[in-house]
């Protein structure tokens, strides 16, 4: 079960096919939306809209704010038919990755986020920078210290179920600055210099 986690973040399901070209995947690269694409196809798709916007994601229809390819397309760089796919990804990360997305969004990418950091966590072959990863940590803990903690915003033992709510409140924005973190991460090593 552990491989086949790391085999996720690492690239798409065995037995997937790309759901533009319905081939195998070559240069495979996973959305902001979970879904997988070859690197090629989804520029594909971007192309054939308007390259000033995001495209939408063809199985969902979201708005793809990032894409990361997997660690084998990265080794195959030298291939040059991989290295121009991996260029092309590295500038539509540039020109939509850093933007700023909306609390919709954010929300939406939550699951792709924390899944992958999860994994990037455990694995202790991958490195997430030290001082990314103190930051998870620190908010993780106040987070879980303030929702444990007798004091509250909001007193469960006043107002009972209602009381949750700022426990909720203080969990989803934990949640949403530790996906922020590390988006940025993601961000930076999939748009290039």
């Amino acid at each position: 079960n552990r491989e086949r986690a790391k085999e996720e973040m690492n690239g798409p399901p065995e037995n997937d096919l790309c759901s533009i070209c319905h081939s195998h995947f070559t240069a495979p690269c996973q959305a902001n939306c979970s879904h997988w694409f070859c690197g090629n196809c989804i520029m594909l798709v971007w192309r054939h809209g308007s390259t000033l916007q995001p495209c939408k994601c063809p199985l969902c229809r979201r708005p793809i704010s990032l894409l990361v390819p997997t660690e084998d397309t990265i080794r195959n760089r030298s291939d040059s038919a991989v290295s121009e796919v991996l260029a092309n990804l590295e500038t539509y990360n540039r020109y939509f990755g850093g933007r700023s997305t909306s609390l919709i969004q954010r929300m939406q990418d939550l699951p792709f986020l924390l899944r992958r950091l999860l994994r990037e966590m455990m694995d202790p072959q991958r490195t997430l920078p030290l001082v990314i990863r103190a930051r998870v940590y620190i908010a993780m803990i106040l987070s879980v210290v303030y929702i444990v903690s007798p004091i509250d915003i909001i007193p469960e033992g006043v107002l009972g179920v209602v009381g949750l709510l700022d426990d909720l409140l203080i969990a989803l924005i934990c949640f949403l600055h530790v996906a922020a973190l590390y988006r940025s991460v993601l961000y930076f090593r999939h748009a290039g210099s």
